[in-house]
């Protein structure tokens, strides 16, 4: 078995963001070599996503608009963690619905999606550096 390991590193310049990543993944299977295997999508900080849906516009934006009906940013005194200093307590909550990490198999070379899925990163607090951490195991 073989492995192949990659980050990928964003700056945001808004707070949230929603960014398909699929070419980037794709990418570094095709410099793995592996045809098959899996491929393990994570974003290496707690205040950022990595899921899977379809890349719509208007989904995009019902997910910015229902994330943030669930975990509102201001008033940031709404929460706990915000006592420290910190506003970021709602990217923290975001991230938790959205999910840390996907898995998705390689066959022949290629992501094997269903029709429509695409990788995205969600950004939940950014304008900082930020990472995402491609892990590609098969032959």
């Amino acid at each position: 078995m073989r492995q192949y390991r990659e980050e990928l590193w964003f700056h945001t310049k808004t707070r949230r963001a929603y960014i398909n990543i699929t070419d980037k993944v794709q990418a570094a299977i095709d410099k793995s070599g592996i045809k098959e295997g899996l491929c393990l999508v994570n974003a290496m900080h707690i205040s950022a996503s990595v899921y899977i849906n379809d890349d719509e516009s208007g989904l995009l934006q019902d997910y910015d608009d229902w994330l943030e009906k669930l975990a509102p940013h201001e008033p940031i005194s709404q929460y706990r963690h915000n006592r420290t200093g910190e506003d970021n307590a709602d990217a923290h909550l975001k991230r938790q619905i959205m999910g840390r990490e996907v898995t998705v198999a390689i066959t022949k070379g290629k992501l094997d999606f269903g029709p429509w899925e695409q990788i995205f990163y969600g950004e939940f607090d950014g304008r900082r550096d930020k990472r995402v951490l491609i892990k590609i195991i098969g032959e």
